[in-house]
Order: structure tokens, then sequence, then C-alpha cells
């Protein structure tokens, strides 16, 4: 792993450590400490850089972590440099830290990655890490808030009767599959999306394929031999086109205020696969019922199936992407059978049929807001008049994706990803940045004209 430590510009020295960034560090057991008095370090892409634009406190519903194999770099406060953390001893003992970092709750994007470099240790399990440090009294991390609608607030989900809303939903269809894998992902992986379909409320999650037509580097339900960990087990047995309406239209029927329904999960493969099957489940709903919004999340490779969705009632499409540059995106979707310029003309189909455009947006500090990388996305936005970007820290062992995106890609220095959120609002006026999918009554004039 190639690794550029960049040398403070200025060096750092504060009289107030108390409000400077401390660095931190885990022991083998993965408690962790604040190092005595070196600074964070942040890291950037390839460069390991000093702290800059201003961390945020870690939200309540965070957490640290620690990073197995990772060593920690500080920075002096005194000289400047960068220092590599091999060794600490605590409470007379000594041994090899590892690197920490923080997830984040639902909501907010990340800035910056956690400054380390490899050691000795396993590719890292799939989560977005993300610079932290401790300030004062608690711990911070770099941050932006960029979604405070409070309807995916952690503390409404995974609440105490949901096992007996599962069971419920589970008596009213109680062959569905759809439900058999929603149980799984509601009670196991505490996915927010498939809990929402047993708390009858806002987007409710309708997998429906065991397919995919990409292998993507950072997949969460399908990962080779030696690769980390996938984070989802994959659904194994698709669901017919009645057994996803049903689902579907009970949602759409019976849950108030922002109510959707969204095709295309962590659990499945590229729901695209089975657009014949997910056509059958729109005309059964829409037959039924005109209430709500009917979405899918897709990496958009089947323009001629997006094409008969639309027909069936689709309204609203969200398209996955790490870049709109074509050899950085199919290098990491490693695509079978199709390629970018398929995605490109999928979005132009959505915006042609007038449905509610959103790009998932995977994100990496470093790469994509490297200047050539957000200038590409500009020119997809307002070609396109995307409707919202939704900002998704990409979860990957950092390291593992700057392989893949080295010399690969629109090139030229990182910007900020602070920065690239603006450019892209600017690039199109009107335009959501935001977390979370809008219902229909939040996308009237959401983005200008169409």
């Amino acid at each position: 792993m190639r690794c550029v430590m960049k040398r403070a510009a200025l060096v750092l020295v504060t009289r107030d450590m108390t409000s400077a960034p401390k660095l931190l560090f885990a022991d083998p057991k993965g408690r962790v400490m604040e190092h005595p008095y070196l600074l964070a370090t942040l890291r950037s892409g390839e460069e390991l850089v000093p702290p800059q634009d201003k961390p945020i406190p870690l939200p309540s519903a965070g957490r640290l972590v620690h990073l197995p194999g990772r060593l920690p770099v500080g920075l002096h406060p005194e000289t400047g440099e960068l220092e590599l953390v091999r060794e600490m001893k605590v409470g007379g003992k000594t041994f090899v830290p590892n690197a920490v970092g923080a997830l984040l709750p639902p909501g907010y994007t990340r800035t910056f990655l956690p400054g380390e470099v490899k050691g000795s240790g396993p590719v890292l399990p799939q989560w977005a890490y993300t610079a932290a440090a401790w300030v004062g009294d608690g711990p911070v991390a770099w941050a932006i808030h960029t979604d405070r609608r409070s309807h995916w607030n952690p503390e409404r989900f995974s609440t105490p009767e949901m096992k007996g809303l599962v069971a419920q939903h589970l008596a009213r269809f109680p062959d569905n599959r759809v439900l058999k894998q929603l149980k799984t992902c509601a009670l196991v992986y505490s996915c927010f999306t498939s809990q929402n379909t047993f708390y009858v409320r806002d987007e409710a999650a309708i997998p429906a394929s065991v397919m995919c037509n990409a292998r993507c580097v950072g997949c969460i339900s399908d990962q080779p031999a030696d690769g980390p960990p996938a984070s989802h087990e994959r659904m194994d047995d698709g669901p017919t086109g009645e057994e996803m309406g049903q689902i579907g239209l009970f949602h759409l029927e019976h849950a108030p205020g922002r109510t959707m329904v969204s095709f295309g999960q962590g659990c499945e493969g590229e729901p695209l696969t089975r657009w014949k099957q997910i056509a059958e489940a729109i005309r059964y709903m829409r037959a039924r019922t005109q209430a709500g919004s009917i979405n899918i999340n897709t990496n958009a490779s089947l323009t001629r199936g997006l094409e008969a969705l639309f027909d069936a009632g689709l309204d609203a499409i969200r398209v996955s992407l790490n870049s709109a540059v074509k050899d950085l995106y199919e290098a990491y979707y490693k695509p079978v059978k199709y390629g970018w310029e398929d995605v490109e003309a999928s979005i132009a189909l959505a915006r042609e049929r007038g449905a509610y455009l959103a790009l998932n947006l995977l994100l990496f500090p470093g790469v994509t807001d490297r200047e050539g990388e957000v200038r590409a996305l500009e020119r997809l936005v307002k070609k396109y008049r995307v409707d919202q970007v939704q900002t998704r820290s990409l979860c990957i062992d950092p390291l593992q994706y700057l392989e893949v995106a080295r010399e690969r890609g629109a090139g030229g220095e990182p910007v900020g990803i602070r920065t690239l959120l603006q450019r892209l609002k600017a690039a199109r006026p009107g335009l959501v940045v935001g977390n979370f999918a809008r219902g229909l009554e939040e996308r009237e004039n959401a983005a200008g004209p169409r």
C-alpha cells in the first residue's frame, strides 16, 4: 500500500491542549484511549493530512471503533511532523496499537477518513470508517450533518415491539417470501427500511432479486472467499410479482404520510435483472391504489427493463454510482454485459419519463472530491436535471478502495467533500442534497423545472 505523508503546512502549537483534536488509539482488546500528546491526522485519498475542516461532536447514535491491524498516525503539536505509532505502553503493558475511527448514524456524511496505515491485519469489515479524535471531554468526528429530518432517527427503530409487529405481518401473509426475507433483515441486520415495512410507515423495502449483473468490490451481500465477510446474506429465492405486489399494496394503503415502497435492497442482487416480475408487482399495486410512491434503487444497467417499469407505473428511481467517469465506475462495479454508457442512457430515460431522479452517490474522501471527478458529477446533475443527490459514505476498507481508484477516474487535487456538495448544488439550482428518499409531497418544486 503506497501512502503519502504530508508534513503540516504550519507548525501546530497550542497552549490549550484540551481543545486540540487528540489522536485516538485502541489496545488489543479494543479499548479506546487518547494519546498523551499527539494530535489526530486525517486521510484524504492517498494522503495523510493535519486536522482541518472543523469536526463535529460524535452524534449520540454514533460510535468509536478500532481498526484491527491498522497503525495510527499522529501529528506532533510542536514540530508539525507526522509520527507513525508502532508501540504504546499503558499501565505497565506494551502493545501494538490499533487505529480508531467513528461510525456515523444515518443523516451524516463523512468528510475525512481515519489517519492510519496498514500493519499486519485483515481486510477491514464493510463499514464507513470516519476520522475521529478526542477534544476536551468527548469524541469528535469529521462529518457533515447532511439530512436533519428526524424520521430516520435510530431511536425510532429496533423498538421492543418490533418482534410482535413482524409476527403480525407474517400472520397476514404467512407464505410470502418477501416477508420471510424482511424478517431476517429487520431482526438480524436491523435494516431500517425493512423495519419500516413492519412499522407500516415511510419508505418500505421490497427485495426482489437473487441475481446481480455487477461484481461490486464493496458488495455487502456477496464477497469472494478472500474478501471481508459480507455484512448481509443475500436472499436465495426470488418472490413472484404477486408476492411483491401484496406487500407493497398493504404498505401504500395503510402507511400514513410520506408513503413509499422501494425495490432494490442491500440483501439482494440487482432488481432490474427481474424487471418482468417487478413490472407485474407494480401493475398489481397500481390496479388497486394510486396512493404513495413506487421507487427502485438500481445500478441502472438494463435500460429496456427500466422502460417497462416506467410503463407499469414506476415514478422514482435512485441510481447508485461511485463516479461519473467510465473507468473508475467500471473498476468498482465490475459490470457484466453492461457499461457506464448504459447507466447514463437509463438516467436520460428517467428524465425523459418524468420520474423523480436521485443519485445514490457513494462518497470516498480524496477520490470522489478530486477536481476532475467533481466536474464530471457537475455535468451529470446539470445535463439530466437530477432532482436529488443522496450522499452515502462508501462502506469499504479504505485501503481496498484506494487500490481500485489508483490511476483511474478523473484527476486533480481533492477539493473537499463539503466543497463538492456545494458545487453540485450550484450546478443544478434547487438540487436536494441529503441522505434519505423524498416522498411525493416532499418532491414538489424540490429541484425546479424538470
